[in-house]
């Protein structure tokens, strides 16, 4: 893919000349050492061991997200050449019209949200940036901790980061229960440990979820951050009577030193559920048709149509009672126009 920028803000228009932008974008010694070091790693494709570096958004986005990561964990103070850019920055968030976190206050542990689309190779900028922290002397050896919200998912994470295991500088773990989870984060620092959300549950009986760790050099890196990183007030279970809360609530209650990130290629905004509200405002945005025009994902088409379900009359009581019982607090009329659609 072209490499579109020389010093990480603006963003050369395409149909330009690419060469210029290459050498002066790539070459500057210090970026370039960089690159060698830090942004490039080695792994299987099925036709051998190919050498992947980072493309200029993936580059850029890491090293901005790791200046918003000394500012949410506040160990020391940013430099004051950086002016809490991060020294190089690929898309501003003001440039999207949306907010950005340079004016967050320090140590407020919400470290943003990259936001960039699907295909544009998230799995690796996460590995990147992790390999970043781990080396970073201000961090003091921290924990990584790796959230997602399907066993798939955190499969598939697995593989890339232990792909990476030289970048990261040590092979990463995977919790496979919550005994297993406890045990793994029972260290002083250091460690990158995967596991799925669903695991910040109370134990059967219980409504706390219980301390797993109180240092402030961890890091929670969420994957698919729109999803499944809500849930902060309590709720009743209609079944049992009890009162709940969602998953990010336990997660927060298990690490309350933790600071957190969230990776995402469709960020959602709404009064009750809100991912810059949960991780903070955006870090860096790279957007379907920055990707498209780089090759990084195809074009996405939209074909509007009317899908037509058909049900058994015997099977349509047994959907009205479950649609009444799920919207058993809405009016009358409300549930009607439910039961239509």
């Amino acid at each position: 893919m072209p490499w579109r920028t020389t010093d990480g803000k603006a963003v050369a228009e395409k149909g330009q000349p690419e060469l210029s932008v290459l050498v002066e974008g790539v070459f500057d010694r210090q970026r370039f050492l960089e690159l060698l070091r830090d942004f490039t790693v080695f792994g299987e494709t099925g036709r051998g061991i190919a050498k992947i570096i980072a493309g200029y958004h993936q580059f850029h986005a890491v090293k901005r997200a790791v200046a918003s990561t000394l500012r949410a964990l506040s160990f020391k103070e940013a430099p004051a050449s950086s002016g809490n850019r991060g020294g190089g920055f690929a898309e501003d968030p003001a440039d999207f019209g949306l907010p950005g976190v340079t004016g967050y206050p320090r140590g407020d542990k919400r470290i943003g949200v990259i936001w960039h689309t699907q295909g544009s190779g998230k799995s690796l900028l996460m590995a990147f940036y992790a390999g970043q922290l781990v080396r970073h002397p201000d961090l003091e050896n921290p924990t990584i901790i790796v959230i997602t919200d399907r066993n798939d998912l955190d499969d598939q994470l697995f593989g890339t980061f232990a792909m990476c295991r030289d970048l990261i500088r040590q092979t990463p773990a995977q919790a496979e229960s919550c005994d297993d989870l406890k045990a793994v984060l029972n260290r002083a620092a250091g460690g990158v440990i995967f596991t799925t959300i669903q695991k910040f549950t109370p134990a059967a009986g219980e409504q706390t979820y219980p301390l797993l760790s109180a240092r402030r050099n961890i890091v929670v890196i969420a994957d698919e951050a729109h999803r499944s990183q809500y849930g902060f007030k309590a709720r009743i279970e209609q079944k049992t009577g009890a009162m709940a809360y969602g998953f990010s609530k336990y997660l927060r209650d298990g690490l309350p030193n933790a600071s957190f990130i969230g990776f995402t290629g469709t960020p959602i905004e709404k009064d009750d559920v809100n991912t810059p509200a949960v991780f903070g405002e955006y870090i860096d945005v790279y957007d379907i048709g920055r990707a498209v025009e780089d090759g990084a994902t195809v074009p996405i088409y939209y074909e509007s149509r009317l899908a037509r379900i058909e049900l058994p009359d015997e099977e349509k009581p047994k959907i009205d009672a479950e649609i009444e019982e799920l919207t058993e607090d809405e009016a009358t009329t409300e549930q009607e126009r439910i039961k239509r659609k």
